[in-house]
């Protein structure tokens, strides 16, 4: 069972008793002789019931009851005395008490009532797990995907979910390293227990540091009482680490002591807290190059890098696009009351030619604003925002670099060409419009053009049509 449970009591003999009891009964118990000592160690160390006497020496048991909630307003608190009376017991109830008894009680009794309050405070808990692992299920729908590497995905969530292995979610912003990881944990041993996400760069060191440890009171400045943190909350469940690249140094060595001694102390704290906790991380950027910028702990990305699962960006499995923005459409529709059918064969052309650097968060936001904006039953190109339906699509060239070697700046100019001439074809030769789309300054797409020696579309169509003059003129019979 090992519940913890704290007894307050002044009577020495009350609470030789009642320690017996219940550590024969399997809970693990710890002893306050009086109320402000009762608070201190729920403060510090936090129990899952409370048994208080109502009369204390230095403050009333009801008093006591008050502040024990305000620690954690779950904790199962059994109220008694020996001098019972209706109006005590109404009053402890209403103040949050789970049940009152009076000395002397009896054994049986007493174990009855906590058991009832424990199992209570058990099935809250599963209840609240069970919802969020259903949220977390429904969630696993929206990873879309019947391209070969989204299949290899889908086979490592497969594989690494049943174990207690830690595991590195790779892939750019907009790629959906959340629902891999709310996938892994639906799909574990651990899918009734919490998902706790930690949003690791959006959060000051110290901060940081107090939402994952917590702390006690007087632990700093603004801790007027204590708090667990997001590891405690995490028990026997999932810790998510968004963009675990983020974290400071100092909050890295205390994340990684966690990892492998599985306990920690809240700031401010001096007892031990042990966790059972699984770790999923997503990040966005190169963890091995930021360990050899000295930006991230070496052996913290080891103890992470377990089972790495990488997520491909979008521009890499288009062929997914005509199912995402399915889905996209039946969810906005639904949400919005509209009876839409999908897109208009032309807007999903711009879309499939669209490289979709926000990845997949980017195409939901374009589908979500044609659902909102539409009145026909069909989602035109002409709701596809201008940046998408414009934008020049292209792809870096798998080269290989042949025994004799290769000159980079002739790949790169070349290169850099052929973009800026693929570019000038879709904007009709408008330079400004070319320089939006490249994200360049008029001026310097201009100079760009004068170095490569690029002819805009109206002199290349000029040039071509005075060499099929020329090619034409001399295939003329020469007159006799």
């Amino acid at each position: 069972m090992n519940d913890s449970i704290l007894v307050v009591d002044d009577e020495e003999v009350m609470r030789d008793v009642l320690h017996a009891l219940l550590t024969q009964a399997g809970h693990k118990v710890t002893l306050a002789q009086d109320g402000a000592e009762g608070l201190a160690l729920a403060r510090r160390q936090g129990f899952d019931a409370a048994v208080v006497d109502v009369m204390l020496p230095d403050m009333g048991g009801i008093d006591v009851l008050e502040e024990l909630k305000k620690v954690d307003p779950e904790l199962v608190v059994l109220m008694i005395t020996a001098y019972a009376s209706v109006e005590t017991a109404l009053s402890a109830m209403k103040k949050g008490a789970f049940d009152y008894v009076a000395k002397p009680f009896k054994h049986e009794e007493l174990l009855h009532i906590l058991r009832n309050g424990l199992n209570q405070r058990r099935l809250q808990d599963e209840n609240r797990s069970l919802r969020t692992a259903l949220r977390d299920q429904a969630r696993f729908t929206e990873i879309v995907g019947k391209s070969p590497k989204m299949q290899q995905v889908f086979g490592l969530i497969a594989q690494a979910a049943p174990s207690r292995s830690t595991i590195l979610v790779i892939g750019e912003s907009g790629t959906g390293k959340e629902l891999v990881a709310k996938a892994i944990h639906a799909n574990s041993p651990r899918s009734d227990r919490p998902f706790v996400v930690v949003n690791s760069g959006s959060l000051p060191h110290d901060l940081l540091e107090s939402n994952l440890f917590g702390h006690v009171k007087g632990a700093f400045t603004g801790a007027v009482y204590s708090k667990k943190g997001l590891f405690e909350l995490a028990d026997k469940g999932t810790l998510f680490f968004d963009e675990i690249g983020n974290i400071p140094l100092e909050t890295q060595a205390k994340l990684l002591r966690v990892m492998q001694e599985r306990e920690f102390m809240r700031l401010g704290g001096v007892d031990v807290v042990k966790v059972d906790v699984r770790i999923v991380a997503a990040t966005n950027i190169d963890l091995r190059r930021a360990v050899e910028e000295g930006r991230f702990r070496e052996d913290l990305y080891y103890r992470l890098n377990v089972i790495a699962i990488p997520l491909p960006p979008l521009r890499q499995r288009k062929e997914d696009i005509p199912a995402l923005v399915g889905h996209f459409v039946e969810k906005y529709a639904g949400e919005n009351g509209k009876a839409i059918t999908g897109v208009a064969p032309e807007a999903m052309q711009a879309l499939m030619d669209y490289d979709w650097p926000g990845n997949v968060r980017e195409l939901e936001n374009v589908i979500e604003r044609g659902v909102v904006l539409t009145t026909a039953p069909q989602i035109g190109r002409d709701l596809i925002p201008d940046h998408v339906r414009t934008a020049p699509s292209f792809h870096v060239p798998h080269l290989t670099v042949p025994p004799e070697g290769i000159s980079l700046r002739d790949v790169i100019a070349n290169f850099e060409r052929r973009l800026i001439e693929s570019t000038l074809d879709s904007t009709g030769g408008v330079q400004k419009e070319a320089a939006r789309l490249l994200g360049l300054k008029p001026t310097t797409l201009n100079e760009m053009i004068k170095r490569h020696n690029i002819l805009l579309p109206r002199e290349r169509d000029r040039e071509r049509r005075a060499v099929k003059e020329a090619d034409e003129a001399s295939e003329k019979p020469t007159p006799a």
